[in-house]
């Protein structure tokens, strides 16, 4: 489980580091074919929609998760954190997310998201 823990750390780590940076190649690394995520915005995306809207530069900066939760239930996952950041306007917010991870083929992806603001 210790190794699980360590290893779900390093994948939410990477995840919100792949929203602020755009980065499309990661998150097709780590993301299951049948992912889904609940945007802020009350929309529902699949895999392909998710990696389309992650290609779009994000108009906020410096992203960080904190009071991250990670429970594991076996072979699944769920992470909730809260999120802080600078909007486009030098703002600060708030948000928070949920991911759920699946362990498929012996490895962790994630499988669902929902994220608020």
């Amino acid at each position: 489980m210790n190794n699980d823990l360590a290893e779900l750390t390093e994948l939410n780590r990477d995840y919100v580091a792949s929203v602020q940076n755009s980065d499309v190649k990661r998150f097709d690394e780590i993301l299951a074919a049948d992912f889904y995520c609940s945007n802020p915005d009350k929309s529902l995306v699949d895999r392909a929609a998710f990696l389309k809207q992650t290609a779009i530069p994000v108009t906020i900066r410096n992203l960080t998760a904190h009071d991250v939760k990670i429970r594991i239930l076996g072979d699944f996952a769920i992470i909730h954190a809260a999120t802080s950041y600078t909007t486009a306007d030098g703002q600060q917010a708030h948000g928070r997310y949920t991911d759920c991870w699946a362990r498929q083929g012996g490895k962790w992806l994630a499988v669902s998201a929902h994220v608020s603001r």
